[in-house]
């Protein structure tokens, strides 16, 4: 049986639950080719949330501990098929990544709405358009994703609001991040990404400050969700 977590341990909460299962597995209570007990078991074995367990089954995942099998379930590896990374080394929680951005890019966009002009608004309209056309050949939007973002927080004028909206951006190729995104990210979720970015550009372009803001928060928590909590059962 998991022991709930006591919250005294300073690292990242999904690197504390996966130090905890992968122990209960090399103590002998699952082995090799067993099936975990399903994600919403766990966390409630362990008093956490179900998107904290499921970083913690990527982190262990991504170190060979276990075999995710979408629709299938999550299936414990042989010790000869770990690959020794240390979990600091995995990047940051998505969900506190996306939770920061939503923070910092609703202010940001308000800033942006005060001194969008014409030609930055068409640069944003140029950008949407480039995604659309990169999906309509099967190729990956995401590096037109990041500039949407990163035009809008540089129309502050502020460099230090444009380094971090960027900084954030890129914690996305983590390794924790990037699997997580390999597992939730499709062509129908980037169709409803690329209608997100078009409320954010209405907004912009009706100066409409709270309405930019409302959508860029709207638009990174659904992120979230199809990041982090898709509903896509694993086990």
């Amino acid at each position: 049986m998991l022991d709930q977590l006591k919250q005294v341990d300073n690292r990242r909460l999904y690197q504390q639950i996966a130090d905890q299962i992968r122990a209960f597995i090399d103590k002998g209570n699952y082995t090799a080719g067993a099936r975990l007990p399903p994600e919403r078991d766990l966390a409630q074995q362990l008093g956490v949330s179900r998107p904290s367990v499921r970083e913690a089954l990527i982190a262990l995942e991504i170190e060979g501990s276990v075999e995710v099998r979408m629709g299938a379930g999550v299936y414990v590896c042989s010790a000869a098929q770990r690959k020794p990374q240390a979990l600091a080394t995995m990047g940051e929680s998505p969900i506190e990544l996306m939770q920061a951005r939503a923070t910092i890019e609703g202010t940001v966009v308000v800033q942006a709405c005060a001194k969008a002009t014409p030609e930055a608004l068409l640069a944003l309209r140029q950008i949407l358009d480039n995604m659309l056309s990169a999906m309509a050949q099967n190729r990956s939007p995401l590096a037109f994703d990041r500039q949407f973002h990163q035009t809008i927080a540089a129309m502050t004028g502020n460099s230090v609001l444009e380094r971090l909206v960027g900084e954030l951006f890129d914690e996305r190729h983590s390794p924790i991040a990037a699997r997580l995104s390999a597992h939730s990210e499709s062509g129908q979720t980037w169709a409803i990404a690329l209608q997100e970015h078009e409320a954010i550009l209405r907004a912009l372009e009706n100066r409409d400050a709270l309405a930019a803001e409302t959508a860029v928060r709207m638009h990174l928590q659904a992120s979230e969700q199809r990041w982090v909590e898709n509903r896509r059962e694993w086990s």
